[in-house]
């Protein structure tokens, strides 16, 4: 009798805390950017004239030319706290942090509404966006 009062509350407890109409957890949206299509996420700024940073901005060039030919809409961040919402209903919160260098300042977030986002690295090329379009 023990057991199965034990192996009842445990499944009433579970029952509870995979209720999706709770509360508990509410987001402001309002703090917020939001993303709901198939686009790809970046930062503006005015950058400083360096052979580095000409080099990140023709990276840069190349993945967005690709990600405009693939059929995905640029959208400027304008918050440093991005929410993507999914297909699926599922959200993705992430969190930018203050760009610390050149590369972090160009920093390109690609998010198809069926798909996790992808954090560019703009070392690889449009390979690894290649790789995302493709994957299912």
């Amino acid at each position: 009798m023990k057991i199965l009062l034990s192996v009842l509350t445990a499944a009433a407890s579970l029952l509870f805390a995979c209720n999706p109409t709770r509360n508990d957890h509410q987001v402001n949206k309002d703090a917020y950017d939001v993303i709901t299509e198939k686009s790809y996420v970046y930062r503006e700024f005015k950058p400083a004239a360096s052979p580095e940073m000409d080099s990140a901005l023709r990276l840069r060039k190349e993945i967005t030319d690709y990600l405009d030919q693939q059929g995905f809409k640029p959208h400027i961040a304008g918050k440093d706290s991005l929410l993507f919402h999914r297909a699926n209903g599922l959200e993705v919160m992430i969190e930018m942090p203050a760009p610390q260098d050149v590369w972090s300042m160009n920093t390109i977030i690609v998010f198809d509404p069926v798909k996790n986002p992808l954090f560019v690295n703009l070392h690889k090329g449009t390979a690894q966006v290649e790789n995302y379009i493709k994957a299912k």
